[in-house]
């Protein structure tokens, strides 16, 4: 059996090209999937990426980073270890990891999703003898309903809310999610408003070439009867009291994967909850693995010993990393 990539606490190492894989603690040389903070870190001397991630990347990482793109589809030989990104669909710049030694492959999925997003290149399945795929929602109530009926809800609660004077508040991670829900809308309800934190990367997506519906930071508004008909998109930390004192009638709602499970909702304490996911749902990660054809198997992220349980009981031969030793902890992101 060969070994291109020995799993490490710091990540996903590969020997022979002395390379990591979006590592958890500095390394000399880094290939990183996306810009999730879970996944890109400061520090290591230099950082590989594709192309259309490169100014997310650096806005998260400073100036001072020194970051190499590589084509999508094109290889890189490194130290006899060819290396190619692929599309993986999670959000802008996602990419899939695929390493090749004598006619042996490796991919590594990084985060993934198969659903639509006009925001980003959607994934490319990929064939390989070893396939390390996320499990972020490795159970099978994880299914998500079509992104259109989603976008199609969201806008409903919006009117809804018009019609009694109340500022629709949605909190939704500000890199990728918030910009994709943000494309499917459009503007023609009324106005968006953005926190600072999904303002500034919906600028680098729109310098990236992402059509976006036109935005205002919400910190700029002070007329009343504006917010009334807004909505507002918020990452979820700043659903504080402090922050959510400027809305005289909130109506608050997240979206996220882990809506699926109703608790959710009524431990934030939200008045509705859309299940919105950038990660693949139960099916999704199914159908990925199997079509990648793959001899061996390892799950990372969440429901990883779950899921390796199950794609054993049907004939795969599957295993979940131990904890810390996946190419990035992960920090529940849905």
């Amino acid at each position: 059996m060969i070994d291109l990539l020995k799993p490490t606490p710091n990540g996903l190492y590969c020997p022979e090209g002395d390379f990591t894989i979006d590592p958890r603690h500095p390394v000399k040389r880094a290939v990183i999937t996306h810009a999730h903070a879970d996944h890109a870190r400061s520090g290591s001397g230099s950082y590989l990426c594709a192309p259309d991630g490169k100014s997310i990347l650096q806005s998260r990482l400073g100036l001072d980073a020194a970051i190499e793109t590589l084509p999508y589809g094109q290889s890189l030989l490194v130290n006899g270890i060819k290396l190619s990104l692929h599309p993986a669909g999670h959000i802008l710049g996602a990419a899939q990891v695929r390493l090749e030694k004598g006619g042996y492959t490796c991919v590594v999925s990084g985060d993934y999703k198969t659903a639509r997003d006009p925001t980003c290149r959607p994934l490319e399945p990929l064939r390989c003898q070893h396939f390390i795929s996320e499990s972020t929602f490795g159970l099978p109530i994880f299914r998500w309903p079509s992104s259109e009926k989603v976008v199609v809800e969201i806008q409903e609660w919006w009117r809804e809310n018009q019609d009694q004077g109340r500022t629709s508040v949605l909190f939704a991670y500000a890199l990728g999610k918030a910009q994709r829900i943000m494309a499917g809308l459009g503007a023609d309800i009324g106005p968006i408003l953005t926190h600072g934190a999904v303002e500034t990367v919906s600028q680098v997506y729109r310098q990236t070439g992402v059509t976006l519906p036109a935005t205002r930071h919400v910190g700029e508004i002070r007329d009343k009867a504006l917010l009334a008909r807004a909505l507002v998109v918020a990452p979820p930390s700043a659903d504080k009291p402090a922050w959510m004192r400027r809305f005289p009638h909130p109506s608050r709602a997240f979206a996220s994967g882990w809506m699926r499970i109703r608790g959710n909702r009524r431990r934030r304490s939200l008045d509705r909850g859309f299940v919105l996911s950038d990660h693949a749902d139960w099916d999704g990660l199914v159908e990925t693995i199997a079509a990648s054809g793959a001899e061996r198997i390892d799950l990372t992220h969440g429901y990883a010993e779950e899921m390796g349980r199950w794609l054993r009981e049907k004939g795969f031969r599957a295993e979940a990393l131990p904890a810390g030793n996946s190419a990035a902890p992960g920090e529940g992101r849905g």
